[in-house]
């Protein structure tokens, strides 16, 4: 009887020789709206100030190899235009999430790097997704405890992993060499909840994004690394749980055979806030406009999520917008007073507005303990309680599933309408082009049809 490889190794096998089982395809279909949501979302973030600061420290138009963000002209190496992509995609905050974390924005702007240099496929890019969102997959389901609580910002630690398998893949390194730039990539991963509400966070994206290529050019270049970086007691996984409960040891049986992102699959956002507010942006939204409920109404807002939300929604009385992105007390006050959530609300300007100011005030917040079974990042269920000065009260009950969750997904047409809302936010060149967004959105809808990823762009 074969003996199980380690985690490492068996990591390593799978980016180097990936099944995909008898739902190819599927997987493939989701890993597309990652590439599509992640797209919108990355060029809606262009204009933001976070991406200016990258591109200015990356310097003036340079020799390179790929651009740095579709249609602008600029060519910077691989790993600063995936650099560069990730923050863009996650600066809004409004891309995809999955596993508690951006699984796409990290993993879609390093393949789009790579792919490009390389030269690849469409289907060989959505290919290459799908193998880093199950290595990715694999290492999250080993920790039964939030990552969040312990300061970690799973979209950086995790990502960076992930899209260096992405990679690898995509350059079809050998096992030994797989292993080599996974390792390698498990000491360069990062990121801090601390950061949450500030420019950094869209760095981790950004820099997970770059670590993975560098990562795998390392390993190619003969860098050496930890075999068993992943189950070691000093390794990856253990350093980064939160209360030392991670399982290093079982081995993988199940990768490559019952793929994960069948599973879990992709929840995409209809709010450029944390998602960890969304269902009670939900909730409000719901009960406001079932009972046609006034700001000036309400007397008492009483929210219940998860610790670990709460520890992300950690600004309870944001100055800006970027701050706002994490505050359940702005969520539910955006929602009461503009019956939306949306990038219009997210200026420094509506955030500073007396009566926005005065609802936020009003906002309670109480914690439940137990935990989704899918996602430890979350509590079962969230709730909104809106208690109104003349006495009544509307309770929303147990709030399962956000809009656009993987659980209860957006329709197509919910995905294009919000594809071209993001193309309609900036000031890229090629936006004012007719037809630009139509034909954009179509050539990713056939993304797997492309004979080259360049063609995406031309």
């Amino acid at each position: 009887m074969t003996t199980p490889l380690q985690l490492t190794q068996a990591l390593a096998a799978f980016v180097a020789h990936p099944t995909f089982g008898d739902n190819e395809q599927a997987a493939c279909d989701i890993a597309k709206s990652g590439f599509m949501d992640t797209l919108g979302t990355m060029m809606a973030g262009h204009d933001e100030p976070v991406v200016r600061i990258m591109r200015a420290n990356v310097g003036a138009q340079a020799p390179g190899e790929a651009p740095v963000v579709p249609f602008t002209g600029f060519m910077l190496p691989a790993g600063q235009a995936a650099c560069i992509n990730g923050v863009a995609a996650h600066a809004l905050d409004y891309d995809d999430v999955a596993l508690s974390a951006h699984t796409s924005t990290v993993l879609v702007p390093a393949i789009l790097a790579a792919g490009h240099l390389l030269d690849v496929s469409g289907c060989e890019a959505l290919r290459a997704y799908v193998v880093g969102y199950e290595v990715w997959a694999e290492l999250f389901a080993r920790e039964p405890d939030p990552y969040h609580l312990k300061g970690w910002h799973p979209t950086g630690v995790f990502g960076t992993v992930a899209a260096a398998a992405a990679v690898a893949y995509l350059h079809r390194l050998p096992q030994e060499q797989s292993r080599q730039a996974l390792a390698i990539a498990a000491s360069m991963a990062g990121g801090l909840v601390a950061n949450f509400g500030t420019m950094t966070k869209p760095l981790h994206a950004g820099r997970a994004a770059a670590c993975a290529i560098e990562s795998v050019r390392l390993a190619m270049l003969g860098l050496s690394a930890a075999p068993d970086v992943f189950e070691h007691p000093a390794g990856f996984l253990n350093a980064i749980s939160p209360a030392g409960r991670v399982d290093r040891t079982s081995p993988a049986t199940g990768l490559g055979k019952t793929l994960r992102i069948l599973e879990t699959g992709l929840s995409i956002k209809r709010y450029p806030v944390c998602y960890s507010g969304h269902r009670v942006i939900d909730g409000v939204l719901a009960i406001t406009e079932r009972e046609h409920l006034q700001p000036e109404q309400v007397s008492r807002v009483t929210v219940t999520i998860g610790p670990a939300q709460a520890s992300m929604l950690r600004n309870h009385s944001p100055q800006t917008g970027l701050e706002a992105k994490f505050s359940a007390e702005f969520a539910v006050a955006s929602a009461l007073v503009a019956r939306q959530v949306g990038l219009a609300q997210l200026s420094d300007s509506f955030v500073g507005q007396g009566d926005v100011r005065g609802l936020m005030a009003k906002v309670r917040i109480e914690i439940t303990e137990r935990t989704c079974p899918i996602d430890p990042a979350f509590s079962y269920a969230d709730r909104v309680v809106i208690d109104l000065l003349d006495g009544r009260s509307f309770d929303s009950g147990d709030i399962r599933f956000a809009h656009g969750n993987a659980k209860l997904p957006l329709d197509a047409a919910g995905l294009r309408q919000k594809f071209m809302d993001c193309l309609a936010v900036g000031s890229l060149p090629a936006k004012s082009t007719p037809g630009f967004a139509e034909k954009l959105y179509e050539r990713i809808s056939q993304l797997q049809t492309l004979p080259s990823l360049r063609q995406l762009f031309a």
